[in-house]
């Protein structure tokens, strides 16, 4: 495992830990679903890496499945026909966005690891037909809750937009002109101004039919940017390293377009993911804020 210049964990694991003893005291013994949110680079896989080996080893002994929503993207064929259909929505001419992920295999997982089921984790290669990606072959999937085998007891489930939650039309609507009226007046940085509302209705509509996941989970850890604008150099040094590795992947240019279709979601969603993704209910939330060294400035619970 390679060395952690800021071990997220040691913040992350005490809650975790006090989210499973109320689930238990209230007689749920299911796995506990822990979500972790984070914009791209932002040093989440490291610390899903982290807390999956701390948590399985002594002192805690508990089994911890990671599942990616990066992993339940659809497949290159599926996106390609997905963005073939709507060939005028730039938002999602590439894998990323709320609609580019394969919601029924999602939500039948978290059955299946709900109820102890063997169940395989799917896997996605992201360097794949020149960086567009691709679903790997389901013989090559990891199994876990196989019989004779310890079964699952912590479900992490990570990804850029997980615990997003979509807005009303008129908030929707009303973030929207706040954005063209700021590219209008100049000096705009974001992407969302950019776009046609009738796109971003289109994304938001989609993400509705996340909120069954969401509505699952049990605490929720985020890894909030103190600039949203650090995405793009995290991105860039994340492909840099997956090129360096595989041998393949995206240019610099194309880390850059690819993130442009990410960011509107930022400037959408991230306002209410920092008010609380679970609305009234409190302490199922720790926001961890990283300034662009990815090393924690500031810790808040929810």
């Amino acid at each position: 495992m390679p060395e952690v210049l800021d071990d997220k964990s040691e913040h992350c694991i005490p809650f975790i830990l006090e989210r499973l003893k109320e689930k238990h005291s209230a007689d749920q013994l299911s796995p506990l679903f822990v979500s972790i949110n984070g914009a791209q680079g932002s040093g989440k896989s490291t610390l899903v890496s982290t807390l999956a080996e701390k948590l399985s080893q002594h002192p805690h002994s508990l089994p911890t499945t990671v599942l990616s929503i990066d992993d339940l993207y659809l497949t290159h064929d599926a996106q390609s026909e997905l963005a073939a259909a709507h060939p005028a929505n730039l938002l999602i001419q590439h894998r990323g966005q709320p609609s580019t992920h394969d919601l029924p295999l999602a939500l039948a997982l978290f059955s299946d690891l709900r109820n102890g089921r063997e169940t395989k984790i799917p896997s996605y290669d992201k360097s794949a037909h020149s960086g567009r990606g691709d679903r790997v072959s389901k013989e090559n999937w990891a199994v876990v809750n196989q019989e004779g085998k310890l079964e699952t007891k912590i479900v992490i489930f990570e990804g850029w937009c997980v615990g997003f939650r979509p807005l009303s039309k008129e908030e929707l609507r009303r973030k929207w002109q706040g954005a063209v009226k700021q590219r209008e007046l100049g000096g705009y940085q974001g992407r969302l101004g950019l776009n046609k509302f009738e796109d971003v209705e289109f994304i938001n509509h989609a993400l509705s039919g996340y909120d069954p996941l969401t509505n699952q989970l049990d605490a929720m850890i985020h890894l909030d940017a103190q600039d949203p604008h650090f995405v793009y150099d995290w991105r860039l040094q994340q492909e840099a390293h997956l090129r360096e590795m595989k041998g393949s992947g995206m240019t610099d240019e194309q880390v850059i377009h690819f993130v442009n279709g990410y960011y509107p979601a930022y400037e959408l969603f991230t306002d209410t993911l920092r008010a609380g993704t679970f609305g009234e209910e409190k302490c199922k939330q720790l926001r961890l804020i990283v300034g662009k060294d990815r090393k924690v400035k500031e810790v808040v619970r929810i």
